[in-house]
């Protein structure tokens, strides 16, 4: 497992990327949140009022690295994160920094 600090707006993040073999998984925590590759069920997490969201590749065919997903598009947001201001097209750092 890596993890590695990431700079956020008003905060540090924790990055994450287990490897699975063929696929990684890989989110970052912020102070009030996560964003995550596509294999997190953010409606899940939104039981328990937990903002979250999922983002999806701009390059390549998957989240691979946390570069990645801080470049990636978000394409899932439960209500929790989106009360954040996080929306659908933003990226995955834009949605860190709300989260932060």
């Amino acid at each position: 497992m890596q993890q590695e600090k990431i700079c956020l707006q008003n905060s540090d993040g924790r990055g994450y990327v287990v490897s699975l073999g063929p696929v990684s998984l890989v989110w970052v925590i912020a102070a009030n949140g996560m964003v995550g590759c596509g294999a997190f069920d953010v409606e899940a997490l939104q039981k328990f009022g937990y903002p979250a969201a999922r983002v999806r590749p701009v390059r390549g065919t998957s989240i691979g690295t946390l570069d990645d997903l801080l470049a990636g598009e978000i394409k899932d947001a439960n209500p929790a994160a989106v009360q954040s201001g996080i929306f659908i097209g933003m990226t995955g750092k834009e949605a860190l920094d709300c989260l932060s």
